[in-house]
């Protein structure tokens, strides 16, 4: 393939380039494609053989109107049609969503899907964006999710399970929480669209719930799952009023033939559907485990057919994108133009396992340089080398556990406090601090509940902890020379810890003098009154009711005043930058999966037989 070709990519802001130009670009034949989530094992040959015997049948006529291929569909799933609208991809139906339901801010994590952040700024709205950690392994922590709605006023959220580009997943039942506490906004958005290939969980979709809640809409793919991106087909499901509203706005024939003919010959091939649901999640447990053993390359839990992976210090994502494509005719999806995501991440599809051994030596080749153009990771063993400026700054936003600026500023204006947990001031210009400076903050669905537990402790070190931050210069400076040395540490001391005896006592005496009085006030007297609520009531100032402490993290006083201007990201918003993290994490282990018998639930709401 010819070097040329990677300048497709520049005239694709938002996506990589299709199939069939990278196709005319080169000698007629495409690469083998890690870039476009879509099931390799669906539909069969024998499906692809039927659909080419009948494709001047197909191709000839109108198709049915939406309303026939909505009804089939729903009785394959056990839908109510009224509560279905299907449209011609899911980008239609996020297109009618907002110029219909979305009045004037959407609130969403990022990174993700394009569309749902794209297509509402296009259209004048503001776009809350709230940054997904990787120091957390990208997951969403919903409590603070809630708490950053809250704080801004934002009137539609969206949630997308699993989530694009990462993988990340939640649980029904955290979800099913999620939706009734945001029972007040104009409309909750659960993208569905990968939910079909997740095995955490027998019945992850929310769709029942769905349909019995006024503001409420999941959506759903097609393509994707079925293997036929070409065909755009997708739906949405909700109750009457909102799935009429967005039905009344779609043309009668928004449906192809194409889609019409897989419709309705799904159900004779449910048995196949299930199968390669299954071999999917086997293929993507089988893809993590080779990705994992190349140097430096961090993979991140995912629960879609997708990986997503960091490639290591130094290495370019556009640099080893071209070079796969070029080099190793291999399409992979870098990920630096997704907002909250950077140039050293790709995502990678999941495929058989004759095509991931490609990818795993296509990888070795680019990344450590047994190619004939060499390594993409210079001084790999040191991890100095860089190839670009966005690697350096990288590793710089990773020396702060992912809360970039705000994080320098913090070592720099706050070292001296010591004090875990406490977050970063913010910087210029953004009026709220970073979701992940508060490091004790667990991560999953109830991450806000075990956060009075953390600040208990917060007090009971702060004492002991802030001369600590201090010492250590001083007690190193004795050891060199020891005539002047005692004299130092009893003008450095004083002042943190020994204000009210000064130059009375020893400097050895005020640190067991100071820390008893600091944890008795609040202990001795709450403790044997509230024994269960004592870890929210510890901290001395102003203590906080226990459904609260997740409030903490979004001083609602420090929200700038005024509407964000529209098409722009909400003040406090985040750069790609700012949401890097840093490595450490350990794979998730793979949840088992209890496959179906009959056809599988493809929208939550039960069986065929």
């Amino acid at each position: 393939m010819a070097d040329n070709v990677t300048s497709l990519f520049r005239s694709t802001a938002a996506h990589s380039p299709s199939m069939a130009a990278l196709a005319r670009e080169s000698d007629g034949a495409g690469p083998v494609d890690f870039c476009i989530p879509c099931n390799p094992y669906f539909p069969t040959p024998a499906m692809f053989e039927d659909m080419a015997t009948r494709l001047r049948e197909i191709i000839t006529y109108y198709p049915s109107s939406a309303d026939t291929i909505t009804a089939e569909l729903c009785s394959l799933l056990q839908l109510p049609p009224q509560c279905v609208a299907m449209g011609n991809g899911s980008t239609e139906l996020i297109t009618w969503i907002d110029h219909l339901l979305v009045r004037e801010s959407l609130a969403v994590p990022v990174p993700t899907f394009g569309r749902w952040t794209d297509q509402p700024m296009e259209t004048g709205k503001r776009v809350d964006m709230f940054p997904l950690q990787e120091s957390g392994g990208f997951a969403l922590d919903l409590a603070q999710y809630a708490e950053f709605i809250r704080a801004r006023g934002t009137k539609v959220a969206v949630i997308c399970n699993p989530n694009n580009p990462d993988g990340g997943f939640l649980h029904k039942h955290a979800v099913v929480q999620f939706m009734d506490a945001m029972a007040d906004l104009d409309l909750v958005v659960i993208d569905e669209s990968f939910l079909e290939f997740a095995d955490a969980e027998v019945e992850p979709s929310v769709v029942q719930e769905a349909m019995l809640r006024p503001n409420v809409i999941v959506l759903r793919s097609l393509g994707k799952n079925f293997g036929l991106h070409g065909i755009r087909f997708g739906y949405l499901v909700a109750n009457p009023a909102l799935a009429g509203r967005v039905r009344s706005m779609l043309p009668k024939w928004n449906l192809n033939s194409f889609a019409e003919h897989v419709v309705f010959m799904l159900k004779e091939h449910g048995t196949e559907y299930q199968q390669s649901l299954h071999q999917v999640r086997r293929d993507r447990m089988d893809m993590s485990g080779q990705l994992s053993s190349l140097p430096g390359l961090t993979v991140y839990p995912s629960q879609g057919n997708f990986l997503f992976v960091r490639l290591p210090v130094g290495a370019e994502g556009t640099v080893v994108r071209d070079r796969m494509l070029t080099e190793h005719r291999l399409l992979v999806r870098e990920c630096g133009n997704k907002i909250g995501s950077s140039s050293r991440f790709l995502r990678l599809v999941v495929r058989p396992q004759v095509d991931v051994r490609r990818l795993v030596s296509g990888l070795e080749q680019v990344l450590y340089g047994t190619s004939r153009r060499g390594a993409a990771v210079p001084e790999q063993a040191t991890g100095t080398g860089y190839s670009s400026g966005t690697a350096a700054i990288d590793r710089l936003f990773s020396e702060t556990n992912g809360a970039g600026t705000q994080g320098l500023a913090a070592q720099a204006i706050g070292a001296g406090t010591g004090a875990p947990g406490l977050p970063a001031a913010p910087a210029a210009g953004i009026g709220m601090p970073l979701p992940a400076v508060p490091s004790p903050v667990p991560v999953g669905a109830d991450a806000g509940m075990p956060m009075p537990a953390a600040a208990s402790s917060g007090p009971q070190q702060m004492p002991q902890q802030a001369p600590q931050s201090l010492q250590p210069p001083p007690q190193q400076a004795p050891q060199s020379l020891q005539p002047p040395p005692q004299q130092a540490p009893q003008s450095l001391q004083p002042p943190p810890q020994q204000a009210p005896q000064p130059l009375q006592s020893p400097p050895m005496q005020p640190p067991p003098m100071q820390s008893p009085p600091v944890p008795q006030q609040p202990v001795p007297q709450q403790m044997p009154q509230h024994p269960l609520a004592a870890p929210a009531q510890v901290p001395a100032p102003a203590p906080m009711p226990a459904p609260m402490p997740a409030a903490a993290s979004y001083p609602s006083p420090q929200m700038p005043t005024g509407p964000t201007p529209p098409g722009v990201p909400a003040r406090g918003g985040l750069t790609a930058a700012q949401v890097r993290g840093t490595d450490g994490l350990s794979q998730a282990p793979g949840a088992s999966w209890s496959g179906a018998q009959s056809w599988p639930e493809a929208a939550g709401m039960g069986q065929l037989s």
